[in-house]
């Protein structure tokens, strides 16, 4: 995770994660590839950024196992929220669960934006 300050205070690593600019907190939104994905990909690279649409598995945590489609991305908060994790509210409705995104697990993802394109084509294994 990248923090936007050099510091070793907890307060000021707090305070830096609080008022991050938006470039800096997409960052924090990697989610791992899982092994398939890589090697179908060619890619040496991990994560990539989540986003809107992409299928993921929920690895740590009360929902661990489960897998569903990304349906919001929260920068604000850096959590991401999936198809089908919910959980009972007082008055008996739902609302969904967020999750920090290094507890997910990328099962599928659409590359064919210009910009997640990029990202794989400068991290290509050389064969």
């Amino acid at each position: 995770m990248v923090a936007p300050t050099n510091s070793k205070q907890p307060r000021k690593q707090r305070k830096a994660r609080y008022e991050a600019p938006l470039h800096i907190r997409q960052k924090w939104l990697g989610v791992h590839l899982n092994k398939e994905m890589r090697e179908k990909l060619k890619t040496k690279r991990r994560s990539v950024p989540v986003r809107e649409g992409d299928r993921v598995k929920i690895m740590r945590g009360e929902h661990k196992g489960k897998s569903g489609k990304v349906i919001r991305v929260d920068l604000r908060y850096s959590k991401v929220y999936v198809e089908g994790i919910v959980r009972k509210k007082g008055k008996g409705g739902e609302a969904p669960v967020p999750i920090d995104p290094s507890k997910l697990l990328m099962v599928e993802a659409g590359f064919s934006d210009k910009m997640r394109g990029r990202i794989l084509e400068r991290s290509k294994k050389i064969e």
